[in-house]
């Protein structure tokens, strides 16, 4: 019986879709998924891609409408991509860079730096959006601590926020409904109301949410300047909470406050990065050159995981010194700087600035936002936010009070799980429909899109 098993997981292509399902319920265990109700359903099982599909076990197609989770850049089975895989597979796959240098790392990092805000020289690798942040919050407390400031640990975060699953990231963007169990594990955080302009008191005055939010954040720094290590934020777009588009203003004014009180700026770019607002980094919306910047996700086009701090070179040299001084950056990764992700990442990003990936997306965007433009006069569609390719449409039970359906209806789970009948893979954020397209995605299948959600929308 093992052995029949065995041969069934070896063989993929003489596995059949019922068999794979069985296996996956038999064995696996799926992230930010209710189990009881995956253990209920008929699963897709995807088996292969193409461009910007993804098809499964059954030979159906689907557009891939949040670039698997947020990440795939120029679409699936990218010939320049592949090829600097097999290039580097031939070569060594991996090796530490405890103690080793490493070539795709390093050439990685000088074509990223030469592309990031100029101030930021140096570059630590790890393999998640997640960790990249929880390096971000300790060399900014070891920065603090190098400098004789001891006092300096606490952190200043944004309502709404989502850093990351890993506890200092949690930390960050607590949620009750994610994070309850673990609210004992985690320290504390002083917390800025962000600019959730739709859920305001005034949400047709998107100037009056910005200065009331910056306001609550100027008193947070003034009352703990001397103890705080950083503000962190994800410019311009907060994702995982639902698609919240900043106001315009928000992010350059939170530099400057940073500057006035002399705390660093995290910049979390980990969502936001690599063309997906129609820049390059959101950051370049308002000319903002963070101390800090988190990147992952797309940094490697969606291929192989990979995660980017990057750091000014004044906060490098903080951590200059003797062995015996206690100023090392005591962190590392066993896949820290991967040869195989670098290599992805290398081409990957050539092949972003070959094709101008953020000017194209800066002019798809705006017919996207003519696609979008009829939905707003659905009954159950409240809001529309969008910056470049992240879209996102709250779903309301009663438009006039902005009243929202029950939660446990999964009003958002339910419309995107019908998309899938019509060829388009969507996951919701709550009741938030979220588009979030590769960058390369072209204006016929942005409209398929579009239209899917428009007819399961109005089916409400």
């Amino acid at each position: 019986m093992l052995a029949g098993v065995f041969c069934v997981v070896c063989d993929m292509s003489r596995a059949t879709s019922e068999q794979l399902r069985r296996l996956d319920k038999a064995h696996l265990w799926h992230p930010f998924t209710p189990m009881s109700l995956w253990m209920e359903s008929e699963p897709l099982v995807i088996t292969a891609a193409e461009g910007m599909y993804l098809i499964d076990s059954d030979g159906n197609r689907y557009l891939d409408g949040v670039s698997s989770l947020w990440c795939n850049v120029h679409g699936h089975r990218v010939p320049e991509i592949d090829q600097a895989i097999r290039r580097q597979l031939d070569r060594v796959a991996h090796s530490t860079m405890l103690g080793l240098a490493s070539e795709p790392a390093i050439v990685f990092a000088d074509r990223l730096l030469k592309v990031v805000p100029g101030n930021l020289k140096r570059v630590f690798y790890s393999d998640s959006g997640a960790t990249a942040v929880e390096i971000a919050l300790k060399i900014a407390v070891q920065y603090w601590f190098n400098l004789g400031e001891k006092q300096r640990t606490e952190f200043v975060a944004f309502g709404n926020a989502y850093h990351g699953d890993t506890v200092g990231a949690m930390s960050l963007g607590r949620s009750a409904l994610f994070h309850t169990p673990y609210f004992p594990l985690m320290f504390p955080v002083h917390y800025a109301p962000a600019p959730y302009v739709y859920r305001s008191e005034t949400p047709d005055n998107p100037a009056a949410v910005r200065d009331a939010c910056l306001d609550a954040l100027q008193k947070l720094l003034e009352r703990h300047r001397q103890t705080l290590a950083a503000v962190i934020i994800e410019p311009v777009v907060q994702g995982a909470a639902g698609m919240i588009v900043h106001p315009e203003g928000f992010l350059k004014s939170v530099r400057r406050l940073t500057e006035e009180y002399g705390v660093l700026l995290i910049a979390d770019e980990v969502a936001t990065g690599f063309a997906r607002t129609g820049r390059l980094f959101a950051c370049e919306h308002e000319e903002v050159r963070p101390d800090i910047m988190c990147l992952g996700k797309g940094i490697s086009g969606g291929y192989l995981p990979l995660a980017a701090t990057l750091v000014t070179q004044r906060i490098f040299e903080a951590f200059l010194g003797e062995p015996w001084e206690g100023r090392t950056f005591y962190h590392g990764h066993t896949y820290t700087g991967n040869p195989l992700a670098c290599a992805a990442a290398t081409a990957s990003l050539e092949l972003l600035l070959r094709n101008d990936l953020p000017a194209r997306v800066a002019r798809k965007a705006v017919r996207l936002a003519e696609m979008l433009a009829p939905l707003r006069g659905l009954p159950h569609v409240g809001d529309i936010r969008q910056k470049g390719f992240m879209v996102g449409i709250e779903l309301v039970e009663d438009k006039a009070s902005r009243r929202r359906f029950d939660f446990r209806r999964r009003t958002g789970a339910a419309v995107c799980m019908n998309i899938r009948k019509r060829g388009v893979i969507l996951r919701p954020l709550g009741d938030v429909i979220v588009l979030m397209p590769p960058p390369a995605m072209e204006e016929d299948d942005l409209a398929r899109i579009v239209e899917a959600v428009r007819a399961e929308v109005a089916n409400l």
